[in-house]
């Protein structure tokens, strides 16, 4: 007998609507995971349910409002996502494996899905977070819950874990190939924008009184800092830039969507504006750590960031699409899921 797999796709996650009341639901499960805001348990109460989520929730609702109408009435991360996944089960058709999808926060939600694939008694699950670069906030979240649901099944099946992703070819080729679209000669600058994390976040993968500071983490990955967020986005971005042809100097690696001072620096905002101050008037704009299209893309980058370029005498940010559907991305995880099994 041929034992069954069952893929489980698991994206960060959004709002069901742009309303506030979906936001705040959304924003409210997010912000209250301990792997998101690692503070204790009453402090991160207080601060998410009391500050965070009341003033942010309306604001926020606003800039989804102009997500939706990107994505013509949807939220494009749903989209690009479930395309991912039609395009990887005709990879697998005839093969035993089913893929599905979950999002970390809200819906489709991990419960819902993981009992869907609880009652088609897999022999077999494959759990794969879509963050090409570990963090205990998106990889580490999305793995934790997975195993907390799983383990209260009377019958576990076999269950493999993918951890993370930054060197895997077809996605590095993906990001390039979407790069390609643009003639790289007309831009002045490329900004290659992960999202930010706190530094506390990426001092905590070190053990004792190591630090993230210490270690090489812009210019290699060794058996200390793997697991590092920064020396995997540093990474990527070498194997990206390689591929592009692209000196030292042609780029620089940034973080955004930061909330204070303490989060990994360089902050792609300050990059935009010291381009400009530079008097760089085109900058191409790539985002490895978002594998689908989604509001920290379109909105942050394409928009917001656009409109402090200008203000700081810069013409265009273009803003290169992500992996979404691509085929070499559909490539790259048809070979993790094949390793896997």
């Amino acid at each position: 007998m041929q034992k069954r797999t069952g893929v489980l796709l698991i994206q960060l996650g959004t709002p069901d609507s742009p309303k506030v009341s979906d936001v705040r639901r959304y924003l409210s499960e997010f912000l209250n995971d301990p792997r998101v805001i690692d503070l204790p348990w009453l402090g991160r109460k207080l601060l998410v349910n009391g500050i965070i989520v009341p003033f942010r929730a309306p604001k926020s609702a606003k800039v989804y409002k102009e997500l939706w109408e990107h994505g013509g009435g949807v939220s494009p991360l749903i989209t690009h996502t479930a395309n991912l996944a039609a395009k990887l089960r005709l990879r697998f058709e005839n093969k035993n494996v089913d893929i599905h999808v979950a999002m970390r926060y809200q819906n489709p939600s991990m419960y819902d899905v993981l009992e869907q694939m609880r009652k088609e008694n897999y022999d077999h699950i494959i759990v794969l977070p879509l963050f090409p670069q570990y963090a205990s906030a998106t990889s580490g979240s999305a793995a934790d819950l997975a195993m907390k649901i799983i383990r209260k099944w009377w019958v576990v099946p076999e269950v493999s874990i993918v951890g993370q992703f930054w060197d895997n070819e077809g996605y590095i080729d993906s990001v390039v190939e979407q790069a390609k679209q643009f003639n790289l000669s007309e831009y002045d600058h490329v900004m290659i924008s992960y999202h930010g994390l706190p530094d506390r976040h990426v001092d905590k993968v070190y053990e004792g009184s190591d630090l993230c500071t210490d270690q090489p983490c812009e210019t290699e990955v060794n058996d200390h800092n793997k697991f590092c967020y920064k020396a995997t986005c540093y990474a990527t971005s070498r194997l990206i830039a390689s591929k592009l042809g692209l000196k030292e100097e042609d780029y620089t690696v940034c973080f955004q969507s930061r909330l204070d001072k303490k989060w990994l620096t360089p902050f792609s905002d300050k990059v935009v504006i010291e381009q400009a101050k530079k008097g760089a008037k085109k900058i191409l704009a790539l985002s490895p750590a978002f594998v689908a299209d989604c509001l920290e893309t379109i909105i942050e980058i394409g928009d917001e960031y656009q409109e402090i370029f200008e203000e700081h005498g810069g013409e265009k940010i273009q803003l290169v699409p992500s992996s979404n559907d691509h085929d070499r991305f559909v490539d790259g995880l048809t070979d993790l899921i094949n390793y896997h099994l």
